[in-house]
């Protein structure tokens, strides 16, 4: 099933505020899940919405929050999410980031008490659209073995980072400290697909392809990735004064309960260095030597970080998105919970 990206956005807004969003909350996730749908991260898109639906449903979730936003600083501040949508707390969050960065130069601002937020990569690519630097780390729970262990300690806490570049095109890259992100276990279930051996592991803590016995996920090139997820958890939990490590609470473990995640977004102002023409026209030199360098075998063309997951945004814009046919049967039904996930395990089914 293919759909526009208007026609989509719709669809999803009209379930979150039927599970009890307002109408501004329900629109602020869908722009994060078309975002993330359009540039072909479908594990941070639609198939998310049955989850939030039930979540918000079952009052996980805080439908009315009362959102607070403090400056501690010149340069810092801490944004109280009260536990609703991450997803609107981190955008407000950044837009307040971006005052803070254009003014100072650097803002480094806390996003506290909040549900998941989705795809980082629509959050700095609001700094980068205002040709300043954006960088956004989040945690998540506990479902990645640490380097050398048997058990769960840190999420796949995600890093994102975007940089503008001239003529409107940014370097963008989001990226799990794991191997893959757990979106792309469910997306692998929701098409009933094996996955790479690499990706995870069982109950035993053996290699998996199967979508539906993973127990753990691994981290990025062992120990380097071990060591980014410990500092995402630094910079997004202790440092904000939340729960951290293994205390992190579990995405689908009790839908009923507040999750007060935390979110940490640094804005850089190029301007405030070596000036927003000299950075601009780095950043799209570094472009054109990337696209220009010999491309291995098997390979048509070295892209920039972020080129592909552009090129097919433009390709959506002429063809529509492509949504998986029960995700969309979902979207148009007048079910908005059917108790899809349970709240004894971990992880959904």
């Amino acid at each position: 099933m293919r759909l526009s990206k208007e026609k989509l956005h719709d669809l999803i807004a009209n379930k979150l505020e039927k599970a009890g969003l307002s109408n501004d909350h329900a629109n602020g996730v869908a722009d994060v899940l078309v975002h993330a749908d359009a540039r072909g991260v479908h594990s941070h898109g639609a198939m998310r919405v049955e989850y939030y639906a039930e979540r918000i449903a079952k009052g996980g979730l805080n439908s009315h929050p009362d959102f607070k936003f403090e400056k501690t600083g010149p340069c810092t501040a801490v944004f109280d999410g009260d536990n609703g949508v991450g997803h609107v707390a981190a955008k407000l969050a950044m837009d307040e980031a971006i005052k803070m960065a254009k003014e100072n130069g650097v803002a480094v601002v806390g996003v506290k008490r909040i549900g998941h937020s989705g795809a980082l990569s629509y959050f700095v690519q609001q700094a980068a659209n205002e040709n300043l630097i954006g960088l956004s780390v989040c945690q998540s729970d506990p479902m990645v073995v640490p380097y050398g262990g048997a058990e769960p300690y840190y999420g796949t806490n995600p890093i994102a980072f975007a940089a503008p570049g001239k003529d409107g095109k940014h370097i963008t890259f989001d990226m799990a400290t794991t191997v893959q992100a757990w979106g792309k276990v469910l997306h692998a279930r929701s098409k009933n697909e094996p996955i790479p051996d690499t990706w995870a592991v069982d109950s035993n803590g053996e290699p998996t392809t199967d979508p539906f016995k993973v127990n753990a996920l691994l981290p990025i090139a062992g120990p380097k990735g071990y060591g980014l997820m410990m500092m995402v958890d630094v910079l997004s939990g202790i440092l904000l004064g939340l729960p951290f490590g293994n205390k992190v609470s579990s995405m689908y473990h009790d839908l009923t309960e507040y999750r007060n995640l935390g979110q940490l977004h640094i804005v850089i102002n190029p301007e405030f260095f070596a000036g927003l023409g000299v950075f601009q026209e780095g950043i799209s030199t570094t472009m054109k030597d990337l696209n220009n360098i010999k491309p291995a075998s098997g390979f048509k063309q070295v892209s920039y970080p972020g080129q592909r997951s552009a090129e097919r945004e433009k390709a959506y814009e002429e063809n529509g998105i492509e949504i998986v046919d029960h995700i969309y049967e979902y979207l148009i039904s007048d079910v908005v919970h059917n108790n899809v996930y349970d709240h004894k395990s971990p992880f959904a089914k």
